[in-house]
């Protein structure tokens, strides 16, 4: 079996704290032939003498330049680990979550060997590709995307090449300026049309609107971006969400409020998070009913009057506070 090119140190290469959940014992002969066989494709030589002194694992090295964009980022795609060549293991080219688990189970386009899990829990792969080049040659290493109808991307023209195309992740941090970015976002971007119509209609809190914005700078400071979670400073805009909503239209149950929860901040085209899980807003939601701060009303939910005025205790300890401020307010 040839070596894998001296001058790239495997050795540094692999994440080793976390490589051995996801390392197995190299391949044998015997093992690579049957996969092989099982699989319909020649493995190239460098794969197999690369994933001989490792034989799956996750990379220090783990972001490939692309000339496109993927569902990752724009100009890049992420790898969280390699496949090891073998099927006990789970997440091996021959195990229950696979190469073909991917192609016969989760409709990934047949078009050789999947090789790498990426971040995305799925939703995007890294794959030999052998579509040009027949069953018995040399594949491209592509991404395939399921987040843009499996999309493909060539990422290198040989296995070699992608590994010497991985860089590290610290390439592409972009979070000192994203931090700048979310600042100036949730002080100066504006309101989607439904917060806007509900601060309007709103009476209860003098400049309720700014007090948004200083909360959610709070966050920033505090996340260094802006994402609601399970945390207080979270559900305070969380409770101001619902309180206005049902200021203006009724609320019966959780499902029905979740349906337009995500219109007010989370997918706003300004000042917004961008997304939002389901879950914290259900729980959220759950746990105000369980500890009484919501009751039923005859016209929906609503929070108690003791609630309410215990929120306007906490938006009088809220002072403004300036985007470009790294004071804790």
């Amino acid at each position: 079996m040839s070596d894998f090119p001296h001058d790239i140190d495997l050795d540094a290469f692999w994440d080793r704290a976390t490589h051995c959940k996801i390392n197995q014992a190299p391949a044998s002969a015997a093992m690579i032939a049957e996969l092989q066989a099982e699989l319909g494709y020649r493995l190239p030589l460098s794969y197999v003498a690369f994933m001989n002194r490792y034989n799956g694992g996750r990379p220090h090295l783990c972001c490939c330049p692309t000339e496109q964009g993927t569902s990752w980022a724009e100009d890049h795609c992420a790898i969280d680990s390699f496949l090891s060549i073998g099927r006990d293991a789970a997440y091996s080219l021959g195990g229950s979550l696979g190469s073909r688990f991917k192609i016969e189970k989760w409709g990934y386009p047949d078009l050789g060997v999947y090789i790498c899990n990426c971040p995305s829990a799925g939703h995007d792969m890294v794959a030999l590709d052998y579509r040009e080049c027949g069953p018995e040659g040399e594949p491209r290493v592509v991404h395939v995307d399921q987040e843009r109808d499996y999309a493909v991307t060539v990422l290198a023209p040989n296995f070699e090449a992608f590994i010497r195309a991985l860089v590290s992740p610290e390439v592409y941090d972009t979070s000192e300026q994203d931090y700048l970015d979310d600042l100036d976002k949730v002080a100066s971007a504006p309101f989607s049309a439904l917060l806007e119509e509900l601060l309007e209609q709103f009476h209860e809190v003098p400049d309720l609107g700014p007090l948004i914005r200083q909360i959610a700078l709070r966050i920033v400071h505090e996340k260094r971006y802006f994402a609601l979670h399970a945390d207080p400073l979270s559900q305070l805009l969380y409770d101001l969400q619902f309180w206005l909503y049902r200021n203006c239209y009724p609320v019966n149950d959780e499902e029905s409020y979740l349906q337009v929860y995500c219109d007010m901040i989370a997918f706003a085209k300004g000042f917004g998070t961008g997304g939002y899980a389901p879950d914290f807003i259900r729980d959220w939601f759950r746990a105000r009913l369980a500890g009484g701060q919501m009751r039923q009303a005859a016209d929906g939910l609503v929070l108690t009057p003791a609630y309410r005025a215990q929120l306007l205790e906490q938006l009088s300890g809220f002072r403004p506070l300036s985007p470009d401020s790294q004071e804790q307010p």
